[in-house]
């Protein structure tokens, strides 16, 4: 006859004890999936397109070829697999006529992603017929992921990221100059106090940290707005257009690049992959040329200086880390 053993009975602190580790335990795997679950975001940053239905080439812009160059890089990006958005960083067409930005359109329509825009200097006239509001109105016509009524806005491309576009670009004068009005940068401070957790993506024509030095350029208020970003301590990556050129600074939590020009030697765009880990963001940006070599090598015969808007090795490819 087989003898039979009582189970003994499992204290109750144990079983506490077990039940307090499964829950840790269930909560780190839950937190762990929200880490990585959407983790990687990739974008197009296409800018200074001057685009122009009639244009001629001078020594610094080739708009005479700029619907070819425009055409190529739709044609590239729509090669790319995982692009999750374009945006066009201002000045996407060269003179500021209804016409030239209705021209510029059906190539943007043909992106097989969804793109944006900020208000560069040449897309605006002070005092004539396309002004920001006309200009909106074209954009919303022709794109219907673009809902936005002001030229400064933001949006949650996915979890976990924040984009804020920033309007640059004064309305009372004519100037290539840029200034950000206080109304703007009270929004841009608000926006940046509710992301806090997020990983922010700012896009503006005019530049905070200039790749080179142009009193001409320049954003009047830089310090003001530098102060505003750098006050917020979560990976933020800020990326502008303006001067053609290729230039990357990294200030502690934040990530500043000045893109090249499509209408100007190196005739590229940057594509960036924003990867968020555990305990860091990275920023792998890249820079892609045109296959339009012909006018490529033209552009660099034109221009003086072709290295100052080409940037450095550094400043045209790289991984950038971000720590939490």
């Amino acid at each position: 006859m087989k003898r039979r053993y009582k189970k003994k009975k499992e204290p109750l602190w144990a079983r506490v004890a077990n039940w307090c580790i499964t829950l840790a335990l269930a909560g780190v795997m839950i937190y762990g999936l929200q880490c990585y679950s959407d983790s990687s975001l990739k974008f197009v940053q296409l800018s200074d397109v001057h685009f122009a239905s009639n244009g001629q080439n001078t020594t610094f812009k080739m708009t005479g070829e700029s619907p070819k160059l425009l055409q190529d890089a739709v044609n590239q990006v729509n090669e790319m697999s995982g692009v999750n958005f374009v945006m066009f960083t201002g000045d996407q067409i060269n003179t500021p006529y209804e016409k030239e930005l209705e021209a510029f359109m059906p190539y943007a329509e043909k992106l097989n992603v969804p793109w944006y825009i900020t208000i560069g200097n040449h897309d605006r006239c002070v005092g004539g017929f396309l002004n920001k509001k006309l200009y909106l109105d074209i954009v919303r016509a022709h794109n219907e992921n673009f809902k936005f009524e002001k030229p400064y806005y933001s949006f949650v491309p996915q979890k976990g990221y924040k984009v804020i576009v920033l309007d640059t670009i004064p309305m009372d004068r004519l100037t290539s100059n840029g200034e950000i009005p206080k109304e703007e940068l009270t929004w841009l401070d608000e926006q940046l106090e509710k992301s806090q957790k997020d990983t922010v993506l700012i896009f503006m024509h005019v530049p905070i940290i200039e790749p080179f030095p142009s009193s001409g350029h320049k954003l009047l208020n830089a310090g003001e707005v530098q102060a505003t970003i750098e006050k917020y301590k979560n990976p933020i990556g800020v990326f502008q257009g303006h001067y053609h050129a290729s230039k990357i600074t990294q200030r502690g939590n934040v990530l500043y690049v000045s893109s090249p020009a499509l209408v100007s030697y190196p005739n590229a765009f940057r594509v960036v992959t924003v990867s968020n880990t555990w305990h860091k963001v990275i920023f792998d940006v890249k820079t892609v040329e045109t296959r339009e070599k012909t006018v490529q090598k033209l552009a660099k015969l034109l221009v003086f200086g072709s290295n100052v808007y080409s940037g450095d090795a550094k400043d045209q490819n790289g991984v950038y880390e971000i720590k939490k």
